[in-house]
């Protein structure tokens, strides 16, 4: 079962639910407790959420575990593993690997594969939360939570983008300006399940980038998200009239060896709520990415 513990450092006297909810322990986290068999101890004495807490006593939840999912089986197919604590999980997904199960894949995506991982590790939670995903052809980090109460913390961040993220783009034809700024809403083709396009009725959508090397006839770019839609960084640069380097579906050019859209996450940063500082990790950049690029690799701990 995962544990949290804190103690009450100033003084006076607070309601146990009302200091625990300044910690991030929502109305539906008390629930599962309740519900599941979780427990809530103040000195090691069991309590309840209307009791009181004072100075210097140390609370501790004990959130009931994750019992495996059927409809969700385990992979035993490998995953690089950039990062691992009690709390979070920070992966380098490959290229063709699909981050969620669909109707492409329901048995070997990034989750099914660390559901696996978990497994082997022993772990009583064997629930993966995803808190960021890419897209198929996307390679590079993706961040998890390995417990639905880190995941509630960093989902609160999601939503004031305190998740920090950062790729490498490959995009057609030689980019005029070294720094833009595209700021165009993305919405669904009409009567098309999967492709995006800017239009007008869409939602606000923007996206940084800043050259990093020209080739003459494509451009490397690196690119920082403000907004998270579908497909976005591919939208955006198709609007401008640079789609990326073997993204078939945006018409990005097909006949450079890429096999697949040249879109790699290379850095994610976060504020960890447990450590109580920002995390920072990079994925390195995937060889078919260096095939088409020559051979040139960027230094992306410099990057950001």
């Amino acid at each position: 079962m995962a544990t949290f513990s804190w103690i009450k450092l100033d003084a006076g006297s607070i309601k146990i639910k009302t200091f625990l909810a300044e910690r991030g322990v929502s109305h539906r986290m008390f629930s599962i407790i309740k519900r599941g068999g979780g427990r809530i101890l103040l000195d090691g004495r069991p309590v309840k959420t209307m009791d009181e807490i004072k100075i210097n006593q140390k609370i501790t939840v004990i959130m009931p575990p994750e019992i495996s999912n059927d409809l969700l089986p385990f992979s035993k197919q490998p995953i690089e593993v950039l990062f691992e604590d009690d709390n979070f999980l920070v992966v380098n997904k490959a290229a063709g690997v699909t981050s969620v199960p669909g109707k492409a894949d329901r048995e070997n995506t990034m989750v099914n594969r660390v559901k696996g991982h978990l497994q082997q590790e022993g772990a009583d939670d064997l629930v993966p939360h995803v808190i960021t995903r890419l897209d198929r052809f996307t390679s590079g980090v993706a961040l998890l939570a390995k417990h639905r109460f880190a995941h509630g913390l960093l989902d609160k961040d999601l939503k004031t983008h305190a998740v920090d993220k950062c790729y490498l783009a490959l995009v057609d034809g030689d980019l005029a300006q070294d720094y833009g700024m595209i700021d165009s809403p993305i919405g669904r083709m009409d009567g098309d399940f999967i492709r995006r396009e800017v239009r007008t009725d869409g939602k606000s959508s923007q996206t940084e980038y800043w050259v990093l090397k020209r080739f003459g006839d494509q451009t490397l770019v690196r690119v920082q998200l403000h907004t998270g839609r579908t497909h976005q960084i591919r939208v955006h640069f198709k609007s401008i009239g640079h789609p990326l380097v073997g993204d078939e579906i945006y018409d990005g050019p097909l006949d450079r060896g890429a096999n697949r859209q040249m879109l790699h996450a290379y850095w994610i940063k976060w504020f960890d709520p447990f450590a109580q500082f920002d995390r920072h990790f990079v994925a390195p950049l995937p060889a078919d990415m260096k095939k088409v690029m020559d051979g040139f690799i960027p230094d992306l701990e410099g990057l950001k």
